[in-house]
């Protein structure tokens, strides 16, 4: 019995490659969103770590003038970084979403060749078992005609 060849088994895995190297590329983005989500965290909590300690310089007793307003330029730094923080996030969010698109488009590319090889196997069974039929009838029609003579 003849082995099933699929004669498109080279572009399949060809396109099961494309489709994986999406898929890391893809995680390498969502890593890069986490980052930039952590980062934001970060800051944060460093800005409420400010706030308390300008809290602390403009409490009862005397005023710390030089420390508050260290505190005010500090404050005004973590939110151009939180600004920046944002922008960067868009951009990650929309090439996530690229990236998540090519995966899907290769996922279908994928999808097809196997539905093909699957048909086409299903085909080539058929084919087997109705030569196996016709041989088995053939070997069957000789005995008979043997046993006869």
């Amino acid at each position: 019995m003849a082995k099933f060849k699929f004669r498109l088994a080279t572009l399949l895995r060809l396109r099961e490659s494309a489709r994986d190297e999406r898929r890391t590329l893809l995680a390498q983005a969502y890593r890069a969103e986490d980052v930039l989500l952590d980062e934001r965290q970060r800051l944060e909590a460093e800005r409420a770590a400010l706030e308390q300690r300008i809290r602390g310089a403009a409490g009862p007793g005397e005023i710390e003038v030089d420390r508050l307003i260290e505190a005010q330029r500090f404050e005004l730094v973590l939110r151009a970084q939180k600004e920046h923080l944002a922008r960067q996030h868009e951009l990650v969010k929309a090439e996530i979403e690229r990236r998540r698109q090519a995966l899907v488009e290769a996922n279908r590319e994928v999808q097809i060749l196997e539905n093909l090889r699957e048909k086409q196997h299903e085909r080539w069974r058929g084919e087997e078992n109705r030569r196996e039929v016709k041989r088995l009838d053939e070997v069957g029609q000789r005995r008979a005609i043997g046993e006869v003579h």
